[in-house]
């Protein structure tokens, strides 16, 4: 499932067809795609892992599940789930997506100030919105996209090892200091992630993503295929991530 970062890139990689319009619409999507003929796209803009297209009067947002993909200016061998065509032959296509309008002002619909690669991200409200759930999972934290929007599972293992946080640790119990770093390291993880993705060096950052060894300690990791209420791949190192509470 691309990560926040991940739809940064593609943001950046489409920005080109905004203030273009799409002559043609083709794919396999269950609604009513053929509204976006003849429209002009008025901005293209992201939120967590969300790939949104702005209309005038509405807006078209693309969630790539586990499998999701796309092409700029070519094409898979599948049947694209949506596919905008352009004049001069360019295209853009999105394959094995979730493709849903919104009728709602963007700004009505998502709390920019939630989104870890948005410049409207406030720190402070994730540290109130995690206060208020004590209870919960620092692996479950991190994925709740409420408080959190983009991050996912490689910036989850990824930054709980950064930070030397078990990830069944439990929110209520981290000290005041650890909830910030883990705060600030979402963000902070998450554009480390881009640059590294953007030089296609990404994998060879992973410190215990998809590893075997802690690189700090020489630990074999501890691997879970399902942890917390996610249910997520987790890598960790019990010797150099504190479990608390």
């Amino acid at each position: 499932m691309p990560e926040g970062p991940s739809i940064v890139i593609l943001k950046e990689e489409a920005a080109a067809f905004a203030g273009r319009t799409v002559r043609s619409v083709r794919g396999n999507s269950r609604e009513d795609i053929q509204r976006i003929a003849g429209q002009r796209i008025v901005a293209l803009r992201s939120w967590g892992k969300h790939f949104l297209v702005e209309f005038d009067g509405f807006s078209l947002r693309v969630h790539f599940m586990l499998f999701g993909s796309y092409r700029i200016n070519e094409r898979k061998d599948a049947a694209p789930r949506l596919g905008l065509d352009f004049d001069g032959g360019d295209e853009l296509n999105f394959y094995a997506c979730s493709v849903k309008f919104i009728d709602a002002p963007l700004d009505e619909v998502y709390d920019w100030s939630a989104d870890v690669m948005n410049d409207a991200w406030d720190p402070a409200q994730a540290r109130r919105k995690l206060r208020a759930r004590p209870d919960t999972l620092a692996a479950d934290a991190l994925l709740d996209q409420q408080v959190f929007s983009g991050v996912g599972n490689i910036i989850k293992n990824e930054v709980l090892h950064r930070i030397r946080v078990h990830p069944e640790s439990r929110i209520g119990a981290l000290p005041a200091r650890k909830l910030g770093e883990l705060v600030a390291q979402a963000r902070e993880y998450s554009f480390d992630f881009l640059r590294w993705k953007k030089a296609y060096v990404l994998r060879k950052h992973y410190q215990v993503h998809t590893r075997t060894v802690c690189p700090r300690d020489g630990q074999r990791l501890t691997y879970r295929k399902h942890l917390g209420l996610a249910k997520r791949r987790a890598f960790f190192c019990e010797r150099c991530q504190r479990l608390y509470g």
